[in-house]
């Protein structure tokens, strides 16, 4: 029994170093499978006791949370009532409870049963058919069967379909690839799709922090293929490049620019051009903001869609406006929350929740004639460009990605630091942007100094432009971005 309950308590340290977020990759998932299933099997054969499936993957949790006490974010701190808090459980510690410990329990119990058949085969006496027997060996059959299924699911890699001529074959000199691109001494996932590679690139920033928009880009975003070359990143904590996000301490801001400048840089070399266009969607328009200000030079123009100038005065304009819809509806419950809790900024990330998650409510718009509807971001969750665990892990990414770096940027006012650039800068904001966001950009863009600025604004449209309208959207860089003076200027070498 001591050997049985010296296992999973030595697996359940070893995963805690190796998966302390629990397994975030294909391989982490399936090896977490195999590893469960073998330690409960050993644990049960070795007891010869049922018991095992309950005692091993106790322990196993029990010295799991001791020693993964280290890694911090709503996925692994203390579980919350909340909606968030709940997602967090679910694809968190429920996603794990799911592929290790549901095969420990299996294993165990195989493991018993294998231990009790030799006991009485050394006996002398027949195996036991009872009922109750027969009915523990077809919820065995089950739960294996079903978890073989499962692996299979989460065995299919990440693929994106090649991008076809008239005749149905790969379009010659289009690229269509997932790969990853080193950046901060780490890899992380890039999906680049295009139908020429001479067509010039754009590198797409995600809005979060911790978004993840493979899904989006190609259910709205296809016809931006044929005239550029797009490479989608999923930035360090995000999609695919979850399992880079620890430790979180090392993720900056700086880090953050920095990586930004570093894809480019492979996108300019790869693709032999001199300047690359960088389109930013909300933090991605902070951080595009950012990076063309600190070098200018790799960039043939910058692009802003539901661009944020100060987070923390957005928040603060959020925070009032839903205080005020409260009671102007007679939602005292959530009157008093949002008092309780006061205006942000906040130092727990789930406080956001309360103050930001009724955007909906106190900005309603009709999202009708729109490509994307009202479930934005979570409306993309399912596509081929990620795996299964990459689909079940793109909500978590974004709570513990956002709980990290969102800190770190509340002194950012453009306002204040950015209003001279030495690139050309383009807007595409929704007509229906909430006011938290849309006040401050009509603060900020009067104040803008560049080569070139221009906006335009999508009828109907709210913070999502580029996805909720992608006909106009691709229509405005197509037809006024690209061909500007002042980017042909800067790409004539290209």
């Amino acid at each position: 029994m001591a050997m049985a309950l010296a296992l999973p308590a030595l697996w359940g340290l070893i995963a805690a170093w190796w998966t302390p977020r629990g397994p975030l990759t294909t391989f982490q998932v399936l090896a977490a499978m195999a590893i469960g299933l073998a330690v409960g099997w050993f644990a049960g054969s070795w007891s010869g006791s049922r018991w095992a499936m309950l005692t091993s993957p106790v322990t196993f949790a029990v010295v799991f949370e001791i020693f993964r006490i280290g890694a911090v974010g709503p996925t692994v701190d203390a579980p919350a009532s909340s909606t968030y808090g709940v997602f967090a459980l679910v694809v968190g510690r429920g996603y794990h409870g799911l592929v290790a410990l549901v095969p420990m329990v299996l294993g165990a119990a195989l493991g018993a049963g294998s231990a009790r058949r030799r006991e009485a085969r050394a006996a002398g006496l027949s195996p036991d058919r009872s009922t109750w027997q027969i009915m523990r060996g077809v919820a065995a059959g089950f739960t294996g069967f079903a978890l073989v299924v499962l692996a299979a699911f989460v065995a299919r890699p990440a693929a994106t379909e090649q991008i076809a001529g008239t005749d149905g074959e790969p379009l010659p000199g289009s690229v269509a690839e997932l790969t990853t691109v080193e950046a901060g001494g780490r890899d992380l996932g890039l999906m680049i799709r295009g139908a020429s590679i001479d067509n010039p690139v754009v590198l797409f920033l995600a809005g979060g922090p911790g978004g993840a928009e493979r899904g989006a880009m190609r259910n709205h975003l296809g016809q931006l293929e044929e005239s550029f070359t797009v490479a989608t990143w999923d930035q360090r904590g995000t999609g695919s490049s979850y399992a880079e996000l620890d430790p979180t301490d090392t993720l900056t801001l700086q880090g953050q620019i920095d990586d930004t400048i570093e894809v480019s840089d492979y996108l300019r070399d790869r693709f032999d051009q001199d300047k690359i266009f960088l389109l930013g969607q909300s933090w991605g328009s902070t951080l595009g903001i950012l990076a063309v200000s600190e070098a200018p030079d790799r960039y043939a123009a910058f692009i802003g869609t539901g661009q944020m100038v100060s987070q923390r005065e957005t928040d603060r304009i959020f925070y009032e406006d839903t205080l005020a819809w409260a009671e102007e509806n007679g939602d005292d419950a959530l009157a008093e929350k949002l008092r309780g809790i006061g205006p942000p900024p906040y130092d727990r990330m789930l406080d956001y929740e309360t103050a930001l998650s009724y955007e909906h409510d106190v900005y309603p718009y009709d999202h009708s004639p729109n490509s994307e509807g009202d479930g934005g971001f979570s409306e993309n969750f399912i596509v081929a460009e990620y795996s299964l665990t990459d689909q079940v892990h793109l909500l978590g990414a974004f709570l513990d990605t956002f709980a990290a770096l969102y800190p770190q940027l509340q002194d950012i006012d453009f306002r204040d630091t950015a209003t001279e650039f030495d690139v050309p800068v383009f807007f595409a904001q929704g007509a229906h942007e909430a006011g938290g966001r849309a006040v401050l950009f009509e603060d900020w863009y009067p104040m803008v100094r560049a080569p070139r600025k221009d906006l335009v604004v999508l009828d109907s449209a709210g913070h999502r432009p580029l996805f909720e309208q992608p006909d106009e959207f691709v229509n405005y860089l197509n037809d006024v971005v690209v061909s500007d003076e002042a980017v042909l200027a800067r790409t004539a070498g290209d």
